[in-house]
């Protein structure tokens, strides 16, 4: 089962993988003309009404495996405005191979005729709400023409996800849907087609994965989430670095909580972080009502980079878990504490494979092993585990992601509290596996992207003015 924003991001990383969209599409038309065969008989005639969209597209190809019948393409729209440069290259094949290809330009000039099936290929999984003209009375046309109708992906006009219709929607009798089951078609008689995109698309992070990330023209501070890194005492470059990922993630405001005897020092590594220290030289149960004010206030909460375990620290960690029930990424020697915590809070945990082991967690070599264990455990605590490696590993106990990007140069102290912070921006307005997967996959690209250019020996420091084009792309890549 797979949401149609999840379906999005699949796709691109398909074609990252090096499994070209039109490849797709190629593979998808298949699967619809095949559709077709199976509810139409010999010599009959099929209407297929197309959008300008890839789901259009995906019929222009159909068109082509249909020669045994009477088929006829409706497109809704001019041929310039077809969305999709697969798609256009396919409508154009049709008419220079002169196949039954009609333009719609005003859906009153829509004529199904009296076909046996009609192909309802106008909108996709990626759009929701009310249909609106021309596909609206297109629509009607299709519910009220008598013939069998099969849908592709999803019935026009319904939500994929919900399996609900805002208005008007058609009324199908097949649906064939591609790579998996959508959430909200359990109520129509659906084929699931397999097109050919690899397994590895869903599982690595990719850059399809970046689509959950937008910024409105309208946006207003605050919109992209305020994060609050508790840290600081044995050491001092961890929050700071923390801190400055979180912005380079996009956070709006970062604040650092911690000991006013390093604040100084912490403040020292960037002048546009926000200090907001407890009395002492770490944090105990002195500092914890400061920091539980601070924490309300803010989206997210990155706990632990730089807190080391003294004996009195983690205890107030547990006391802050224990109480806590917003949104925060645990890193570190706060690690510790979390599966002996019973909590409300919203937990992304970020080990690596020894802080695992130390945490209770499972040890595998082998990723794939590692990952299905990880898994079993993310279940059991209750939380979201990022666990870092070569092949990192991310799961909540029901879905599963790896990340593959990164190499042995990030070894180096730090670029896991650069992971940390980044992971906490993208928590504040993502949920814990999306924003896991997302920050694994930029954190190890910003430090692929050092490598390449200067070979080993980065610093963690390094990653931070990389990490913006690796979270949200760049016209280079």
């Amino acid at each position: 089962m797979i949401t149609a924003e999840r379906m999005a991001a699949v796709d691109e990383n398909a074609a990252a993988l090096g499994v070209p969209r039109k490849q797709l599409m190629e593979s998808s038309g298949n699967a619809v003309a095949a559709a077709v065969r199976r509810v139409a008989d010999p010599d009959d005639s099929v209407a297929l009404v197309c959008g300008r969209g890839n789901n259009g597209g995906d019929a222009f190809v159909a068109a082509r495996f249909l020669d045994d019948y009477d088929a006829t393409v409706h497109l809704l729209g001019r041929p310039e405005t077809i969305s999709t440069d697969i798609a256009r290259e396919n409508w154009t094949a049709l008419e220079r191979a002169e196949y039954d290809s009609r333009v719609v330009r005003d859906s009153r000039d829509l004529d199904l005729g009296a076909p046996d099936v009609v192909v309802d290929a106008m909108l996709g999984t990626g759009v929701a709400g009310a249909l609106r003209e021309p596909e609206r009375s297109a629509a009607a046309a299709i519910n009220e023409s008598g013939a069998t109708v099969l849908a592709v992906d999803v019935p026009s006009g319904v939500d994929a996800d919900t399996g609900e219709a805002a208005g008007v929607a058609v009324d199908a009798d097949h649906v064939v849907t591609f790579h998996d089951a959508k959430p909200g078609l359990d109520d129509w008689d659906v084929t699931v087609a397999d097109i050919g995109i690899p397994e590895t698309a869903e599982l690595f992070a990719g850059p399809g994965d970046r689509r959950v990330l937008t910024r409105p023209g309208d946006a207003h501070k605050g919109d992209f989430g305020e994060v609050l890194v508790v840290g600081g005492g044995p050491y001092t470059g961890a929050p700071a670095l923390a801190a400055q990922a979180a912005m380079r993630a996009g956070a709006d405001l970062v604040r650092v909580a911690c000991p006013r005897a390093v604040a100084r020092e912490v403040q020292g590594f960037e002048a546009g972080l926000i200090l907001r220290p407890f009395d002492g030289d770490r944090l105990t149960a002195e500092g914890l009502d400061h920091v539980r004010t601070l924490a309300a206030d803010h989206d997210a909460v990155v706990f632990g980079p730089g807190l080391g375990d003294h004996e009195a620290t983690l205890a107030a960690v547990g006391d802050f878990l224990a109480d806590y029930d917003g949104r925060a990424v645990i890193d570190a020697d706060a690690l510790q504490v979390v599966p002996e915590v019973e909590t409300e809070a919203t937990l992304l945990c970020t080990p690596h494979q020894g802080e695992l082991r130390g945490m209770g967690g499972p040890s595998a070599d082998d990723w794939r092993a590692r990952l299905d264990a990880v898994a079993d455990f993310a279940a059991d605590i209750g939380h979201t585990l990022l666990v870092k490696g070569a092949y990192d590993v991310i799961s909540d106990g029901a879905d599963a992601r790896a990340n593959r990007t990164g190499n042995p140069g990030m070894t180096v102290g730090g670029t896991g509290d650069v992971l940390a912070g980044m992971a906490g921006a993208l928590l504040s307005t993502q949920e814990p596996v999306d924003a896991a997967t997302l920050a694994a996959y930029a954190n190890g690209l910003a430090g692929d992207r050092i490598v390449d250019r200067q070979g080993y020996g980065l610093l963690a420091s390094d990653l931070l003015p990389e990490l913006p084009r690796a979270l949200w792309g760049g016209a280079d890549e």
